[in-house]
This record gives C-alpha cells, sequence and structure tokens, in this order.
C-alpha cells in the first residue's frame, strides 16, 4: 500500500515528505475567433490539467465510464494550444496520484458531460482545487457560467451539448500501460430522439489519447 494522503485547506498533500511536483493548467482555443475575443477577456477553451509529465482532461462519449483522458502535454488533438498557466504544486508521488486520477474518472463518466455544467474546465477547476487548493481563472470558464446564468436564451440544442473527445473509447490500465477498445457501453443508457446530441469532435488521428481507467471514488477530500 503506498502513503496516505491528506487534504486542506491547501490541497491534498501526501504524509510522506515527497518531493513537489509542478501543477500546470494547459489552455486551448476551441475556435480562432479567440483570436479576437481574447483579449476582451471572452473565448471558447478547452483546458487540461498537467501533473507528473501527462495532461489530463475530460471529455464526452456515449458510455457510461471514465470519460477523464490523458495524452502528451500541450498536444491535445483537435485544438488550438494557447498558453500554460502554474497554478502551484502538489507533493503526491506519482503513485499516489495515479490512484487519485483514477478515483476521480468514477466521478467523470463521458455521458455526463454538458458543455455549460460539467465540462472539461469545471474538470480542470475542481482538479485543481483538490491538489492546490486554487481555483483556475475565472475567464477560462467564463462561458459556462454566463450560459448557466442565461440558460433560458440559449438555444435548446447549445443546452444539451456535449463535447465528444474521441469516436471510440479506449481505457488505459496503469498494470501494463495497455489500452482496451470497448466498442459496446458497459451498460446501456437510454437517450431521447428529440435530445440528439451535438458534438464538437477533435481532429481523429492527431494524438494519442487514452481513457484513464476508473478507480474507487473519492471522500472526504472536498
Amino acid at each position: 500500500m503506498g502513503a496516505e494522503s491528506t487534504s486542506g485547506s491547501g490541497g491534498l498533500h501526501s504524509t510522506n515528505n515527497c518531493v513537489e511536483t509542478e501543477v500546470v493548467l494547459n489552455i486551448y482555443d476551441l475556435t480562432p475567433v479567440n483570436s479576437y475575443t481574447y483579449w476582451f477577456g471572452f473565448g471558447i477553451f478547452h483546458s487540461g490539467i498537467q501533473v507528473h509529465g501527462k495532461e489530463y482532461g475530460f471529455g464526452a462519449h456515449d458510455f457510461p465510464a471514465s470519460g477523464v483522458f490523458e495524452v502528451e502535454p500541450k498536444s491535445c488533438p483537435g485544438f488550438i494550444y494557447r498558453n500554460s498557466l502554474s497554478l502551484g504544486s502538489t507533493n503526491l508521488p506519482h503513485s499516489e496520484f495515479r490512484t487519485f486520477i483514477e478515483g476521480v474518472a468514477s466521478e467523470y463518466h463521458g455521458d455526463t458531460y454538458h458543455l455549460i455544467s460539467k465540462n472539461c474546465n469545471h474538470f480542470t477547476d475542481d482538479i485543481s482545487w483538490r491538489l492546490t487548493g486554487k481555483r483556475i481563472p475565472g475567464w477560462v470558464n467564463r462561458l459556462a457560467r454566463l450560459g448557466a446564468l442565461c440558460s433560458c436564451l440559449l438555444p435548446e440544442s447549445l443546452q444539451v451539448t456535449t463535447v465528444k473527445q474521441l469516436p471510440e473509447y479506449h481505457e488505459v490500465s496503469e498494470d501494463d500501460g495497455s489500452e482496451s477498445p470497448s466498442s459496446t457501453p458497459r451498460e446501456s443508457t437510454e437517450i431521447d430522439d428529440d435530445q440528439e446530441k451535438r458534438l464538437l469532435s477533435p481532429l481523429e488521428g492527431t494524438g494519442d489519447v487514452s481513457f484513464v481507467k476508473e478507480g474507487h471514488r473519492l471522500t472526504g477530500e472536498m
């Protein structure tokens, strides 16, 4: 068993005296229009959180299983890398962090992704808070906050929109590093015909993306 972890106002920490690892927010443009709107404090962004040499994000798929995926830093396929921001640091060693992120994956299923209420930026904000006790900058997820306040003014299609990260679900196992594709969901879920999901899909074949295997649901950290 690894060392125990504790949490507090400063984030999640290992009880062992471990070397601090930087926690970085990598920000991407979803549209070239951001080049103009960014300077006015508005844009449509994707973000991933980088820890221990990997970047973790949250994306949608049609399965009731982990929507948390990992990629090489600053190279999430289909998005335009903009910049990186240091959020702080964590002293969780890689093994404990892996247990942590697998536990988080059980809370972020791909079929629960929602552009306004539970998107990739909500995920990175949550991870940042748990690891460092700090939130991501508000402008990164401003569109979702405005959408939540003004949802009555948004088209219905946008209110139920999800962003699909991959056309095929792959799960990565920490034990041997292998990936296992799944063509059918573990459990069947029903989506009303009149709530068809509108998908913003990153380009296929432009990067190595693997979904993180689910671990035990985390308790007592928030």
